[in-house]
């Protein structure tokens, strides 16, 4: 979850290093630090905290034409300065930063390193002195060395690593942690992301798990885990710039909220071919219309994403779904049916948890898809197809956009499958007419901010505690309302199926307890409001957020109506402002809470 940055052959080396660090710092912001050299003077910076303070820490001499430099989410070790990356070996020659969790460092340090002294409580530090341990013990390169400590680290990783006696080289390794080359005109990069690197190149080199790279100013050197070269084209990024600023935005998070309605638009103009026909790989449909379940794997917010879906896909093609967690389902895998379909939802194709799920389901053999917001990710190249959410960058470590954008591909695949199938449900759902509908109503909720501000104001400020909920998809809903708010807000909120109140839940109700209830089914709609009378009766403030054909006049929030398998899309809007405007008047960081990062690369 951490990020690194690196750069090799230009000048002010220092200066890149930070502006990468700072596109990054999505990524963690418990510490930072950076090395640079111009092969004479040597410079190594750290700082607890965020990138600025880092930041003021550098003086005028330090500069360099190569360094390396790490933002830092903290796996092993509190948040602090010793903990901070880049590590360097008991020699102090070698320089190192990772981004992973190294799984046998305990091991590694009885077996290798039992006279070295250690100055922080990282696995990193352990495998730098793990590289130059091997280097003195047996008169190995410093690259013979990286490779063998290679064989040694069992975990996830992604390394970079810099001999001060270089001074020309980046040496580069990677297992299940992203990590890519930038290609430059007499200088070369390494990212994270190719996000931080954007301002210096557009074209990057994937590295496949097991290879090691040499970088340096003339080229890279890729090599398997057996020592071959490998030779793999470059790719063109297509991102720019303006896609990862602000503009005039205060957060990235408000930035993202309103970019919805876009995104909406957008994806019908991606997946709508010229005969109005949804834009599918004919082997990917044919695979899937011969399975007899859909698995949807994910994590967070894309799990929720997942169960907004389940009823809309099983209605318009007919296939059982099932949702599950990744980090459940990888160690606990359920009795599969015969022919089984997954589909991994991933915002940065990078998620760790779901990676180890989707290696087990390759080794079986069972066809895969993966619905991500990043071209060329792990979980993109490792799945069988892959669908995109062509959602732009989204910084803000709480997902808005891709959760929506996720619920959109899933209705565009279940439609552009049910059609096939010629189920009736999914021929009367004409679902590039609906996302329209959708962007619109969007689009008016939006613009309720004002309301929102103060219905937050007057009902969250001050509590401890909140509930959203809901039923069906409203419940659904509910979970990702209550995520968003507890994890930028520090509200401790849940989200509950409105029935299941009465069994338990409604316990925790006191006076003034926040229940905020999501109806846009008119099934249940009456049950809810039911419950909403229930817990006022013991004292709950409640707020309603409803489509407007179910509305009554003293309800605070109404919904403009849209198709009913797509009502998630409008109802969470208001939810995440909510979530956006409690934060702001606790004052606290939107875009970086305590504890988070955006790309969860670790299990």
């Amino acid at each position: 979850m951490c990020g690194i940055v690196g750069i090799v052959g230009k000048e002010n080396a220092e200066k890149i290093i930070i502006n990468g660090l700072e596109r990054l710092e999505y990524r963690g912001y418990d510490s930072a630090g950076l090395f640079v050299s111009d092969k004479q003077n040597h410079h190594l910076i750290k700082a607890q905290g965020r990138i600025k303070n880092l930041e003021e820490k550098m003086t005028d001499d330090v500069n360099g034409t190569i360094g390396i430099g790490h933002t830092r989410w903290a796996t092993h070790g509190k948040p602090s300065e010793e903990n901070a990356h880049p590590h360097t070996s008991q020699n102090g020659r070698l320089v190192l930063v990772h981004n992973g969790v190294i799984e046998n460092f305990e091991e590694i340090r009885q077996m290798y390193l039992t006279d070295d002294t250690f100055y922080g409580e990282t696995d990193t530090e352990i495998a730098v002195h793990l590289v130059a341990a091997l280097m003195e013990n047996e008169q190995l390169s410093t690259k013979e060395a990286f490779q063998k400590a290679l064989t040694i680290i069992q975990g996830s990783y992604a390394f970079a690593l810099v001999d001060k006696e270089d001074g020309e080289t980046i040496y580069v390794a990677k297992n299940k942690s992203p990590l890519l080359i930038g290609l430059g005109d007499g200088f070369n990069v390494i990212c994270s992301d190719a996000l931080a690197m954007l301002d210096q190149t557009s074209h990057f080199v994937e590295i496949v798990d097991g290879e090691m790279v040499t970088v340096t100013a003339e080229g890279i050197q890729i090599e398997d885990e057996k020592g071959n070269n490998v030779y793999r084209e470059s790719y063109e990024a297509q991102l720019d710039l303006t896609d990862i600023e602000k503009g005039t935005y205060p957060y990235y998070m408000l930035k993202e909220i309103d970019e919805q309605p876009a995104v909406m638009r957008r994806l019908v103009q991606e997946y709508q071919a010229e005969n109005g026909a949804i834009k599918l790989d004919q082997e990917l449909v044919d695979e899937v219309i011969t399975s007899d379940r859909i698995y949807i794997v994910a994590c967070g917010t894309s799990y929720n994403a997942g169960l907004a879906a389940k009823q809309l896909i099983e209605k318009t093609t007919e296939i059982p779904v099932e949702v599950h967690l990744s980090s459940e389902f990888g160690y606990n895998m359920p009795l599969l049916s015969q022919k089984p379909f997954f589909i991994f939802l991933t915002q940065s194709g990078e998620t760790a948890d779901s990676r180890q799920v989707l290696v087990q389901i390759n080794r079986l053999n069972h066809p895969s898809l993966t619905i991500t917001n990043v071209a060329g990710s792990t979980l993109s190249r490792e799945a069988k197809y892959t669908l995109l959410l062509h959602a732009g960058p989204e910084i803000a470590v709480a997902s808005t956009k891709a959760y929506t954008a996720q619920i959109a591909v899933l209705a565009l695949f279940a439609k552009g499958i049910g059609e096939v199938k010629q189920i009736a449900a999914a021929k009367d759902f004409d679902v590039f007419h609906e996302l329209a509908l959708v962007a619109s109503a969007m689009e008016t909720m939006i613009s309720e901010k004002a309301v929102i501000s103060q219905l937050t104001e007057d009902y969250l400020t001050g509590t401890r505690n909140a509930f959203y909920i809901g039923r069906g998809n409203d419940y659904y809903v509910s979970c990702e309302a209550s995520l968003k708010l507890k994890e930028i807000s520090y509200i401790q909120a849940e989200g509950f199926a409105a029935g299941e109140l009465k069994h338990g839940t409604i316990a925790l109700i006191e006076d003034g307890t926040p229940v905020i209830g999501v109806i846009t089914e008119a099934h249940t709609g009456a049950h809810t409001r039911g419950n909403l009378k229930e817990v006022e009766s013991r004292g709950a403030k409640t707020v309603v957020i409803v489509s407007e054909e179910l509305a009554r006049p003293t309800d605070q929030l109404v919904l403009p109506n849209v198709h009913p398998l797509l009502t998630s899309l409008v109802s969470v809007i208001p939810t995440q402002l909510i979530a956006y405007f409690a934060t702001l008047q606790r004052g606290y960081d939107v875009d970086k809470p305590r504890n988070l990062a955006k790309s969860v690369t670790v299990e």
